[in-house]
């Protein structure tokens, strides 16, 4: 089927191009592998990634089918075809990016979750973990690692999130304790809070600076939708213009690195 299938290797320099990343992720999954066998993880785990950048998927792939007990079962680049593959490949683990087209990740976690609710899923994503991360893990998913780390800490979270448990890092650890004790002290939580998924992402990139045409490359989505989106975030927000609603962004995005 399109999209499930792994492409050939067409470019020989692909793979000295990740050969310094593996160097330092090899070494922690053998690490993980002896972790992995003193928990009993002796028979092989079957991982689907769902990415939508083609050569991410083969370097993470590449990695995976290394070690003895893990195999790559199959890839999606988009919601449709990620829950197509998850039916029916049956993976023991799906790695995940929160960027996708049409429904993004955190929506697709969910739905994945209603199908099948022990499914283990790590989020592999370029989002920022402190702003992403706990809404990943309360629609599901056990772990989070930022792109920017995934080589060197994959390993690790893959392992602990075989084993059932959460995997964050530990600056998001950390926050993720500071924000719950801050909750609980104002009875409430943060304005933000209410908006969806998809509001978040729009906010979180025009904290960054990006236009609406930009963002909505970013999404593969239409201007149109994200106008909509910044009308709703206004109105959810408070905010009274345009221009005060970026210049939040802007302090939020920066309160959150």
């Amino acid at each position: 089927m399109d999209g499930l299938a792994f492409p050939p290797l067409r470019l020989a320099g692909l793979r000295h191009g990740f050969a310094r990343l593996f160097e330092v992720a090899n070494l922690n999954f053998m690490n993980s592998q002896d972790e992995a066998a003193s928990h009993g993880q002796n028979s092989t785990k079957r991982v689907l990634i769902v990415d939508d950048h083609p050569i991410f998927r083969l370097g993470l792939a590449g990695l995976i089918s290394a070690q003895h007990y893990l195999e790559v079962c199959g890839h999606a680049e988009s919601a449709p075809l990620a829950l197509e593959a998850m039916r029916r490949f049956k993976p023991d683990l799906v790695l995940l990016d929160l960027s996708l087209r049409g429904t993004n990740g955190i929506e697709l976690i969910k739905l994945m979750k209603a199908e099948q609710p022990h499914l283990p899923i790590l989020v592999i994503s370029m989002h920022d973990e402190t702003i992403f991360g706990l809404r990943a893990l309360k629609a599901g998913a056990l772990g989070y690692v930022m792109k920017a780390d995934a080589m060197a800490q994959v390993a690790e979270a893959i392992t602990k999130v075989l084993q059932g448990k959460i995997y964050v890092s530990p600056k998001f650890g950390e926050k993720l304790i500071f924000k719950a004790i801050q909750s609980l002290e104002a009875g409430n939580g943060s304005p933000v809070d209410t908006l969806s998924d998809r509001e978040l992402e729009v906010l979180q990139l025009l904290g960054k600076g990006q236009s609406t045409r930009s963002i909505a490359d970013t999404l593969h989505l239409s201007v149109k939708t994200i106008e909509t989106h910044r009308a709703h975030i206004k109105e959810k927000l408070g905010f009274y213009d345009s221009e005060e609603m970026v210049r939040f962004a802007i302090d939020w995005v920066a309160q959150q690195e």
